[in-house]
């Protein structure tokens, strides 16, 4: 693909913003890069984006640029259905995304996750797994570095593990990597997409372009992803708790994870060996073991890393016990079914914390799971008033007006045996800037405590 004094326009100054014009500038592109916030709120990105002399355009979306482009390429927040984008579409000038355009120039195996849930904790489990068989790895995409910066760095891996995202997967065209894993399909992003078949739909794209030589690691529990996994062209592996009628697969049992592959044949991974909480973080251990087998793991690295990985900041992490009482941070959960999820990790009495701003769920799949779980439930944010109508009669509530407010509530609320998990179930941008910044918040409050 050739990029020399092409007229390159970047949508979006963010992180992938910045690793984008750098990687057009150093292929001779004439960059704009434009975005709708202001210099004040670009802070240190514009600094940096000035430093490599790139033409910016801040504070909106001139038309004329986007007409003018001869190459449109989206930051991942960016949604492609604005306007300026369809006009530009329309007029025949291309459009791709980040991911898009790096894959046109990476020549290693990609390796890419994606899933509502669990896409960042299978991501860098698999990335240990196959660094601990050997291999030298890349871990990035929607988690650290983005993909297109792996193509300015120095020393090149053997395989590249990529978190991907449903924003990112609706503008890829050729993108193809020779392992794709779907973890997961739940109701997410409404906010975004015009219905819940749309989302199914771009979450399915990770398989589009692959072959008969290419490898899908697929939830054979998961109604949604079975409903179009016939069509997948790759060789299918699943993971569940069921066997499957498929040859090959891994399936969780009382004891071991059972990985059944033509290639390996019958191999286990006990259950004691796996340090993370929750019966998801099963179904992500057994994904990430399928897939770095497929990438060329082998037995000893992925039993490696599950005895060293203790998990990520932010999900499920114990962060103190105070009066016999458990704090879990769980901020990353931005959907109702990640509340279910972290819920199905304790047996004790919890006492939740939710709330923030809604992405368009529905909150009614928690009604049994906070009736038989939950305790005391503590909401907050923009979306209190929308959970409570859910959920209030199933358990004890109180609105929180901060986090300190809500801290405080919880702890007066819980025993000694007690757990209390911040689970928010929705986005963090009503309060926060993102979902670390309201993790971090919850922390120092509990150790005020």
């Amino acid at each position: 693909m050739k990029l020399a004094n092409r007229r390159t326009l970047v949508v979006g100054l963010g992180v992938t913003g910045l690793a984008l014009a750098r990687f057009l500038k150093k292929k001779g592109a004439g960059v704009t890069v434009t975005d709708i916030s202001d210099r004040a709120a670009l802070g240190s990105r514009l600094a940096a984006a000035r430093a490599m002399d790139v033409r910016l355009e801040l504070g909106g979306h001139r038309p004329e640029t986007f007409n003018g482009a001869d190459l449109i390429v989206l930051s991942p927040g960016v949604p492609h259905t604005l306007d300026v984008i369809a006009s530009a579409q329309a007029k025949g000038i291309p459009v791709m995304g980040e991911i898009e355009l790096a894959g046109r120039f990476i020549r290693e195996p990609i390796v890419a996750v994606t899933g509502t849930n669990g896409k960042t904790t299978t991501t860098a489990l698999l990335g240990e797994m196959l660094k601990k068989s050997g291999l030298r790895v890349f871990v990035g995409g929607n988690i650290g570095t983005p993909l297109i910066g792996y193509l300015q760095e120095e020393k090149k891996a053997d395989v590249i593990v990529a978190e991907i995202s449903s924003f990112q997967l609706d503008t890829i065209d050729r993108f193809r990597p020779k392992v794709a894993v779907l973890l997961n399909i739940s109701e997410d992003h409404l906010d975004r997409y015009a219905d819940f078949d749309a989302y199914i739909r771009s979450k399915s794209l990770i398989f589009k372009n692959q072959q008969e030589s290419d490898v899908a690691v697929i939830n054979g529990a998961d109604a949604h992803i079975r409903s179009f996994s016939r069509a997948i062209r790759s060789r299918r592996f699943y993971f569940g708790y069921q066997k499957d009628a498929a040859t090959e697969g891994a399936f969780i049992a009382d004891r071991e994870i059972l990985l059944l592959t033509k290639a390996g044949g019958r191999q286990s991974l006990p259950l004691d060996a796996i340090r993370l909480l929750g019966r998801h973080n099963l179904e992500n251990a057994a994904a990430a073991a399928l897939a770095a087998l497929a990438a060329g793991g082998n037995l000893a690295g992925i039993l490696s890393a599950l005895k060293d990985f203790r998990g990520l900041p932010h999900r499920l992490e114990h962060i103190a016990t105070c009066g016999k009482v458990r704090y879990f941070n769980d901020s990353k959960s931005t959907t109702p079914d990640s509340v279910v999820r972290a819920l199905e990790a304790f047996n004790e009495p919890v006492v939740l914390i939710m709330g923030g701003r809604d992405k368009g769920s529905s909150f009614d799949l928690l009604k049994d799971p906070v009736r038989s779980k939950v305790k005391h439930l503590i909401v907050m944010g923009e979306a209190g008033d929308k959970i409570l109508a859910a959920l209030d009669r199933r358990t004890s509530a109180a609105a929180a007006k901060n986090m300190q407010a809500a801290v405080f509530e919880a702890a007066r609320a819980a025993a000694p045996g007690d757990v209390v998990l911040l689970s928010p179930g929705c986005a963090s941008f009503d309060m926060y800037n993102n979902y670390a910044e309201r993790g971090r918040d919850f922390t120092e409050h509990v150790k005020k405590l």
